[in-house]
């Protein structure tokens, strides 16, 4: 099994600039869940969504393959982190009632993550993966980072980058579907925020590496044009979830 590893070089960036999770979306997936006792986060990273459901749980057990990002997660007292992969749970069969999955499925081995869920989900356990789209603000400022992302680093994205524009629509997943409601990550940030989280990019790190120069230098400039320093706006980002029951 390949560990797709984008992050863990900018772990501390994306512990501190990653937006958190409305907890709409936290509430609206554990309430399907067929009970509260056990959810798993798959690739949890800095445990953004691990610690949402612990609100909701006795118990959250976050895996995530990368220990730089596990060595930054949030502490907190009913999540379990532990190094593993999402298509491989240290956990028995049957003792989940649910695997969610935050921004982080497209990375997976789609066969072998499903049947890893098929094995630990309890009878009528849910399987939870969510997506967000591109950040939205105003349409001057979409149009610089639409700019970015397609233009600057475009060529860098990783190919599986493609389930995320298209809201996981594209994405296997074999389960009964259930219909889920529209919702959307906010926050208020200032623009040096806003730097820290497009530095998180996969595409711009492999942009790095490509080119040896940092593609942030072309776009912040443009950004700064129409964004004073420590001005805060509202940033949104559309999330795209998919909730299935065994």
């Amino acid at each position: 099994m390949v560990f797709k590893d984008h992050f863990s070089r900018q772990s501390a960036a994306y512990s501190r600039y990653r937006p958190g999770y409305p907890p709409a979306l936290i509430e609206f997936v554990s309430a399907s869940a067929p009970a509260r006792r056990l959810a798993v986060d798959c690739a949890t990273g800095s445990g953004q969504a691990a610690v949402g459901l612990a609100e909701h749980f006795e118990g959250v057990l976050a895996v995530d393959a990368s220990s730089s990002q596990l060595a930054r997660a949030q502490p907190q007292a009913r999540v379990h982190y532990v190094a593993a992969l999402a298509e491989r749970l240290p956990i028995r069969d049957r003792s989940v009632d649910l695997v969610a999955a935050a921004q982080a499925a497209h990375w997976f081995d789609f066969e072998c993550f499903h049947a890893e869920c098929r094995r630990v989900l309890v009878p009528r356990g849910v399987v939870a993966v969510w997506t967000y789209g591109l950040m939205r603000v105003e349409a001057a400022i979409d149009e610089i980072v639409d700019d970015f992302h397609a233009n600057v680093v475009g060529a860098d994205w990783p190919p599986e980058r493609r389930h995320v524009e298209q809201g996981y629509r594209s994405m296997s997943f074999p389960w009964r579907e259930e219909p889920a409601p529209a919702f959307s990550l906010e926050s208020d940030w200032d623009l040096e925020q806003v730097m820290g989280y497009l530095a998180t990019w996969s595409a711009v790190q492999r942009c790095r590496d490509r080119t040896g120069r940092d593609p942030l230098a072309v776009v912040e400039p443009r950004l700064a044009a129409l964004w004073p320093r420590f001005v805060a706006r509202r940033v949104r980002w559309p999330v795209h979830l998919r909730l299935g029951r065994a």
